[in-house]
């Protein structure tokens, strides 16, 4: 069911433009992040200051993404997608560029952490797409969307190392600039606004609470390993963490339009999805530690494969473009089956990819067939995710939603970075001084992986199935219409289809399938359980209803031999048009 407060205007299907455009900045957003690894083990000398402090030129980052993501897609659903992912962009850019300027630590930072800020555009993509696509080209283009990241992640290794191999290491940033221009550019001319709008106030208490919550929690996850996992430092800022965050649940139950509605994301079908993608975050970071590492030790350790920078980003390349081309892939199996199938097909993939790595390691070639088979896994399960959150919210929370589970997938990436640098560290052997992993470590990491991809599916298995989910939140309730006040008893007045609303309920009635039903009877009742009107879908599924006043009402839908099947929705008042796309099972259009 989909509940939308939305400006009186019609959805418009997007042009072809919105895709390729959306999808690049996704990938610009996700070259950010990647941008520094080919130089990270050089950043101590080249910002003139110790291997810990340097540190702080990647967690700044990440921590900035982790705050922007929940925010930027609440502000979004407020204000509009395009509008706040243009501004996502324009911060990157101007960071990009003060980065691109310095060898200065602080400032390096803080050029870095403007950059993290761009991880917002994820989540507000898939949002401009839910509202501006048709149906029948929404799943792949979230698909395409939400793997962006590791597409991104991937494409830029390769790229980042022969720029840096051959070039002053600050032409990465300047090239991270324009691509953040050329994004804008193209998102200003392809993408039109939507016109969808949540209804209430930004939450900025609520905003200033989950970021310092975050900032407690993630920091001592990516500094653990320089403090000590049992300093007074980590230990405390976890328990600062668990307070903060506490605190500010309790306070969001109690706000009216909060920054991330709790209750929503108590849902099993949001729950659920969150966990497993904490999982695959891990599991997809993993291999971004190790085969680069595997592909550049020396051959005299016995099992380092002795591989240029260039040549092991070309190595890991294949994991993002196999995720790419996953796309159209997910959507026909996601049609046929549904994204919770997809999900865990993807997460059996990532599995069997983790566990045949651990016997794939002597040659280079090996490692390209191993970042192939986890790209495909990763893929899948990537454009999973939006699916299954769009699914179980509201039109009008789908940034804030998607917002917080890009965060979750963040989450799980840290994790992974925390604990399988401490593996690698702790397995380490110590040659001329210099710690260098060993290939026991690397195994563990491959294991740790599995452990947690295997940990998802079982998250996964608990999602609701298809028509679980279709028929959520949709009692059987039979129409009351023996109060006459909005017409005759037996025989309500019809409103055609394409009329226009000035104020009332608009969507489609669907099959679980997604295929439209017309000539479906949709009744409106109230909540006093009078008919307050009907009418009957047209050819393409669509239906229109006015309503006589704000308030509570029940959309009641059969067809088919099928119903009356019943969704709850709210009507803010005023010259509003609320969307609701009413679910049937898989009955035969009429």
């Amino acid at each position: 069911m989909t509940r939308t407060a939305t400006d009186p205007r019609t959805r418009r299907p997007g042009g072809s433009g919105i895709v390729p455009v959306l999808a690049f900045a996704g990938i610009v957003v996700a070259v950010m992040q990647t941008l520094l690894v080919p130089v990270i083990k050089d950043l101590p000398e080249l910002l003139g200051t110790s291997p810990s402090n340097a540190t702080w030129v990647m967690t700044s980052t990440l921590l900035a993404g982790a705050v922007a993501t929940p925010i930027m897609g609440r502000l979004g659903d407020l204000y509009g997608k395009r509008r706040m992912l243009i501004a996502s962009l324009a911060v990157m850019v101007v960071g990009s560029l003060i980065a691109g300027f310095t060898s200065e630590l602080l400032v390096m930072i803080v050029g870095r952490a403007l950059q993290g800020f761009a991880m917002g555009a994820i989540p507000l993509g898939i949002g401009l797409m839910r509202d501006g696509l048709p149906r029948e080209k929404l799943g792949s283009a979230m698909a395409l969307m939400s793997s962006s990241i590791g597409v991104g992640g991937g494409l830029a290794l390769p790229v980042a190392a022969l720029v840096a191999q051959h070039t002053d290491w600050h032409a990465l940033f300047f090239g991270s600039a324009g691509l953040g221009a050329l994004s804008i550019l193209l998102t200003l001319v392809f993408v039109p606004e939507s016109p969808m709008r949540a209804v209430g106030t930004f939450d900025v208490w609520g905003a200033l609470g989950l970021s310092a919550g975050l900032v407690l929690f993630l920091l001592p996850i990516t500094k653990g390993s320089d403090w000590g996992w049992t300093s007074g430092t980590t230990l405390g800022l976890f328990g600062a963490a668990a307070v903060v965050l506490l605190l500010w649940g309790l306070m969001e139950l109690r706000v009216k339009a909060p920054l991330v509605d709790l209750r929503t994301t108590a849902r099993p079908a949001v729950l659920f999805t969150n966990l497993a993608s904490i999982m695959v975050g891990v599991a997809f970071y993993a291999v971004s530690l190790v085969l680069p590492q595997l592909l550049q030790l020396p051959t005299s350790t016995g099992y380092g494969l002795g591989q240029s920078m260039v040549v092991a980003g070309l190595c890991v390349a294949p994991l993002g473009l196999t995720m790419m081309f996953t796309a159209p892939v997910y959507a026909r199996i996601s049609a046929k089956y549904g994204p919770k199938v997809t999900l865990m097909i993807g997460m059996l993939i990532i599995a069997v990819g983790y566990g045949a790595g651990l016997g794939l390691m002597s040659a280079a070639w090996q490692t390209i067939v191993i970042a192939v088979v986890l790209g495909a896994g990763i893929g899948l399960a990537y454009s999973s995710l939006p699916a299954l959150i769009i699914g179980a919210v509201p039109a009008s929370e789908t940034g804030a939603a998607n917002g917080l589970n890009t965060l979750m997938r963040s989450i799980g990436t840290s994790v992974s970075s925390a604990v399988i640098g401490m593996v690698l560290a702790n397995t380490a052997n110590q040659v001329g001084g210099v710690a260098v992993p060993t290939m026991q470590g690397f195994r563990v990491s491959f294991l740790i992986a599995t452990g947690a991809v295997l940990l998802g599916l079982v998250f996964a298995a608990f999602l609701p199935g298809r028509k679980a989910a279709a028929n959520a939140e949709k009692p059987h309730l039979v129409a009351s219409s023996e109060d006459a006040e909005y017409g005759e008893a037996a025989s309500p007045e019809l409103v055609p289809a394409g009329q226009a609303a000035q104020a009332g309920f608009r969507g489609r009635v669907l099959t679980a399938d997604g295929v439209p039903v017309a000539r479906a009877k949709v009744t409106l009742i109230d909540r006093r359980g009078r008919q307050a009107g009907a009418t009957l879908s047209a050819e393409g599924g669509d239906y229109v209803l006015t309503v006589p006043s704000e308030g509570a009402y029940v959309l009641a839908v059969t067809a088919g031999g099928h119903g009356p099947l019943a969704s709850g929705a709210s009507h803010p008042g005023g010259v509003r048009v609320v969307e609701v796309d009413l679910a049937l099972p898989s009955v035969v259009p009429a």
